[in-house]
Formats: structure tokens, sequence, C-alpha cells
């Protein structure tokens, strides 16, 4: 029965967008197992609170896992990151060299799928695209048939239904943020009906997906371990859609449209980045926050992770911590727990516990002399978004006031730099080495260095350790087996919403900005996630003027957030993607004063270095189209209601 399901998929796959939207499809249950043209069997699959959540598991399977999607892969296409010359097939560079296509059919992006399949738990399988549509009609079906569901409770009901409506407007919004305005489904398509939808306006479709975030929240429980359903599976219910899920992307949702793009429309010059609407980011503000006043009164499972380490540079949490900021992402010697600590809101499943060692976490770190095995793929950070960790003070390195020294780089910055950066002199490899490979223990990023080489070292003179810690090497060993490494990102945890709730705070009422339903101001929302890691306040030079407030609050989102695939996002919205110096991705270069001995002995962040200059890798060449990723031909050929993104 299985087989003939995926083969039923891939068929409809295998076509196109018309096809996903007017024919039956099914989920995988033996009381599924239909022909594909029959209806769904309503007695059976909708008549009790079992078998409707089984009907409904099917759409958490589909959710992509962005880090896991193929045994290299890439989610970072914004300033953020680029890859070593190997990587050049993936998005990342693509998109650098404006190749938006590239999306359409890649292995290597979760945007979409070459071979999908809902029923499968290969990670490999699930993309955006291909699973979206699947997922909306699914969702659809189910809501009509709501009524079906006799044999339950009210809170069953409620259960379901919730989850329905949530999914429905989840898998429009993720689509839209890339693609833009689309049809919005939301009634079953009936089979042999000529297609007419059209592609509504961005602010149109937000609307309507937030009446389903809105009707979801109004429907779901802050906690299922607190309902009576979900004691039947208690401590096991952290992936289930929950009142918190729908109010974080009610607000997500409404701020993407009150955003610079969505109000503004796609154009270069950057003159209406400050430009948002007013009226979106109030009733964004609203939603955020209801979420964090819930949060911070102790209505729920959900808190910052602390950041408090013993061994920064090793992720070592300090005594007493009782919970910590590097679990968020990763988990290592715990029995391949779930990453996400108490801060993850919104993950999909990740049961392939060492399948985050399959590659991914072997592609953080120097290929030189195998240090780092595996495939010769390497995720960097640019050195211009490393600029963009400011110092420990609050200031920005650019401030004249923020005591940044060019012949000391790398000392008093801001602490989630040494927690998430690995630069020059850092302990690279902890465990025994050959005599032969002790010249690589301490990573050597000067120019020139012996990490510098841009096949198999870093382009840029930094690596990234936030996602995966530097001890994913050969000597180490953390991606053995024996470590129970396991990588997620999470699409949403609590650090995004307090980044979020101040934006949209910040745009219509500047740093005092503030919702009706919770006590901090977009000011205060800021400085909660900067005395988390111990980091300065918004200096007062920055809080009095609307515009450089805003400034903080998007490099605070950078810093907060950096590498977890939002940027991207952030710059298009922001009517920044085409503008200077958002375009460009540059190379640290500078040179050692101290020498080897130097690092055995002191804090890498304390060293000396001279020539400390940024040097341009490349430049994008973005104009209007690319603010929007083109939609696949196929589908824009179906019917003229549903047309190309503009000049594509």
């Amino acid at each position: 029965m299985m087989k003939a399901m995926k083969k039923i998929y891939k068929t409809l796959i295998g076509g196109s967008l018309l096809s996903l939207l007017i024919l039956a499809l099914f989920s995988c249950e033996n009381y599924l197992d239909k022909a594909p043209e029959s209806i769904v069997s309503e007695d059976m699959a909708f008549s009790n609170f079992t078998n409707f959540q089984g009907y409904i598991e099917e759409i958490y399977n589909c959710i992509p896992d962005k880090e896991k999607k193929y045994w290299t892969t890439s989610w970072n296409w914004g300033d953020d990151e680029l890859f070593n010359l190997e990587g050049n097939f993936h998005m990342t560079h693509q998109v650098d060299i404006g190749n938006f296509w590239a999306w359409q059919g890649s292995a290597s992006t979760w945007l979409d799928d070459d071979n999908p399949d809902p029923t499968s738990t290969d990670k490999f399988r699930h993309g955006l695209w291909a699973h979206a549509w699947y997922c909306i009609r699914k969702a659809n079906m189910g809501i009509a048939n709501l009524d079906k569901l006799t044999t339950a409770t009210q809170e069953e009901k409620d259960l379901i239904a919730g989850q329905l409506y949530f999914f429905r407007a989840w898998w429009h919004f993720e689509m839209m943020q890339y693609f833009g305005g689309l049809p919005y489904i939301d009634q079953v398509l009936p089979s042999g009906e000529k297609l007419t939808l059209p592609r509504l306006t961005y602010q149109e479709c937000a609307d309507k997906a937030a009446a389903d975030f809105a009707k979801a929240a109004e429907l779901l429980p802050i906690d299922w371990d607190k309902t009576n359903v979900g004691k039947r599976t208690l401590g096991k219910n952290q992936l289930r859609i929950n009142k918190i899920m729908a109010l974080g992307y009610l607000g997500k949702n409404y701020l993407w449209a009150g955003s610079p793009l969505m109000k503004n429309g796609a154009q270069t010059g950057g003159a209406n980045t400050y430009n948002y609407d007013e009226e979106y980011c109030r009733k964004a503000a609203e939603a955020f926050g209801q979420l964090l006043n819930l949060v911070e009164s102790g209505q729920t499972q959900y808190s910052l992770a602390e950041f408090k380490y013993k061994d920064i540079y090793n992720h070592v949490r300090a005594a007493g911590a009782t919970s910590c900021y590097s679990d968020i992402f990763y988990t290592m010697g715990q029995n391949w727990l779930m990453p996400g600590s108490t801060e993850a809101i919104f993950r999909g499943p990740s049961t392939d516990y060492n399948g985050s060692n399959w590659n991914t976490t072997k592609t953080f770190g120097p290929k030189v002399k195998g240090l780092v095995e595996h495939d010769n793929i390497i995720h960097h950070p640019t050195a211009n978004y490393v600029n963009l960790y400011g110092m420990e003070n609050g200031l920005p390195l650019d401030d004249p006031d923020s005591g940044f020294d060019p012949t000391h780089p790398f000392k008093n910055r801001d602490p989630r730099f040494y927690h998430d950066i690995v630069f020059d002199g850092f302990k690279y490899v902890n465990a025994a080495m050959p005599a032969d490979m002790e010249y690589l223990r301490y990573a050597g990023l000067a120019t020139g260095g012996t990490m510098r080489n841009p096949a198999d070292g870093s382009r840029t003179g930094y690596f990234i350790q936030k996602l995966v810690p530097h001890q994913a090497n050969k000597y180490d060993g953390a991606y053995n087996w024996s470590g129970n490494l396991h990588t997620y990102l999470p699409y949403m945890r609590l650090g995004d919403i307090y980044t979020m709730y101040a934006e949209a705070c910040a745009a219509f009422g500047g740093a005092s900005g503030q919702a009706t339903d919770f006590s901090k101001t977009a000011e205060e929302a800021i400085n909660t996630l900067r005395d988390r890691v111990g980091a300065g306040h918004v200096n007062a030079k920055y809080t009095s003027d609307p515009h450089k407030f805003m400034d903080e609050v998007r490099r605070e989102r950078a810093v907060e957030l950096s590498f977890e695939g939002f940027r991207f996002c952030d710059l298009q919205r922001w009517l920044l993607l085409t503008e200077y110096p958002y375009n460009v991705k540059t190379a640290q270069e500078f040179d050692r004063v101290e020498d080897v001995q130097f690092f055995e002995n002191n804090d890498p962040r304390d060293a000396e270095v001279a020539n400390f200059r940024e040097v341009p890798i490349l430049t994008r060449q973005f104009g209007t189209k690319n603010y929007w990723f083109p939609l696949k031909i196929s589908d824009t050929s179906l019917y003229p209601e549903f047309p190309q993104n503009p000049g594509w």
C-alpha cells in the first residue's frame, strides 16, 4: 500500500501545480487506502480523533529540514555566507550570480525536491514547493470534513481544527516569503474544473493567512501536555502545533505584510527602507505582545535559553546553568536529544538523529589535510557579516565611541562573537594530534595562514561554529557515533520573537513603541536579548533617532539570528537586497604580530594584528526582479490568472 501511495504522489508531483490543486491526494494510513480519484472515507478517516490526527500527522512529516535536506545543503542566501570554491553549485552561490532559477528541481535546496514523498521519513524527500500544495489540499480536505468528527470531545475537535487552520496558513506563508502573493487556496477544489484562481497581492494573501493563524490561536492550547488528549503522549508533544506557535506566525505574517517591500513594491535605491505599513505593524506588535506576555508571566513552557558559559569557545556551560544557548542549535552527548532547548517554538521532525553527521556537521570547518573529513564543502561567514557583531558595550564597530581597535580586532566583542565565530588563533583541536598535524591545532586565519586556502580553508578569515561545534573534526571526533551530535535549525524561536516585536513596535513608535498587551517597549525588547548574553544596552544616540534605532534593531536581529536562514528574507523585505553594502561579500585580511606560542598561553581575543583590512570577494548585481524568486514555467503556463513574477 505504501509503495502504491508513493507512486501516486510521484505521478502527481511530476505533473504540475494544476494536478496538485485539483486532484485528491491522500494519506498513507490504511483507512485512506483508496484509488487516487476517490474521496477519503469520511466515516472512517474523520469520525474520531485518533484517525483524524493520523491524517494530520503526514503534514508534520512534510516539513523540510533545512540543514539536512541533502548531503550538503545551503539555506543562507543573503550577505551572510558563501561557500568555498567547490560549493559553487549550491544555492548560496547561485543566488550570488543572480541565478534564482536554481531553486527548481534541486536536491540541494530545501525550497524544492526532484523526488518528494510525503510518506517518507527520508529527510532528502521533503521540499517546500513540492509539499506545500499537497499539504494545503490536505488541510482543506480536513477542514471540509470537520463536521464528520462526531465521536470526539470538544477539546479533541478544537485540537484537530486548530492544527488544520495553522497548517493551511503556514504552508502559504512559507511560499509567500520567496514568491510573493499567490492564490490562497481555502477550499477543496473539485476535479475537472478549469482553474481561474488569481494571484493575490502579498497583503491580500497575508490577510487570509492571518485569519487562519488567528483562528488556530483561539482553538489551540498553550501546552498539549496539559490537555486530556496530550496526557496520552505526555512529554512527547513538543512539536505539536499550539497557541504560541500560532501567535508567533500571526505576528510574523503581519510584520512581513507591513514591511517596506510589501508596502512599496520592489524597487532599488533604498529610499523606502524605513517606510512600513504602520497598521500591519501594530497588528504584528499585538500578536507578539500577547505571546511575550504569556511567556514572561510564566504561563508557557518557553523561555530564553541561558547564555552562561564556563568556556565560551568550547560551549561548556557554567555550573548551575539550567539551559544552554548552544542547545538551541545542536546537542552533543545527550543521547541524540533534539535541539531547541527551552527556546525553540516551531520545528519539524528530526527522527534521523545521526543524519546530522552524514555531512551537515562536516561542512563548517577546514578541510586542510582532512582535518574535517568528507566532501570538500565549507560554509563561510562573510567578513562584512561578522562586522555586525559589535562591541561588548553594545555599540557597533563603526561607532567612534565603540572602542574598536583594528590592532586588536577580536578584543571586547559582543559575547555572541566568541560563541559563534572561529577567528585567528582559536584552538580548533583539543585532542591529541600527530606531530605533523600540530600546526593545525590553532586556527591560522591571518592572510597566508595555514587555513586560508580558498579551496579547503577559509575564504573570509573566519569559520562558523554556532550551529556545529568546532570539535566536529577528525581528532576531537564530535561527529562520530559516540558523540551523539544532533543538529536542527528551528523555524521560529523566542529570540526571533523579541526582535520581530521590537521591529514592529519601532515601525510605528520608534524606540518607545509598545504593544497594548505587553509591558516592554521596542528598546526594552532588544535589551532583553542583550542582557541575556551580557552585551551593553542600545545607546541613547540610537534610541533618539527612529531610523538609527531601526538600524540597531536590524543589527541585533542579524547577530542574534546569524546563519539561521533568515537574512535573505530580511534584506528582501527591507528593500536592501540590491543596496550597498548589503550586496557585497568580503574577506578579512591582516597579518599576525604574535607567534603561535602566544596562542598556547593566551586568549586569542587578546592577540595583536597588523594591516587589518577588508577586501571584496564579490558584488551581487541585483535589480528589482531579484526581490522575488521566479515561479516554475510549467505552473505559470497553466492559465492567465497565474502570471510569472516581474522580470522573469
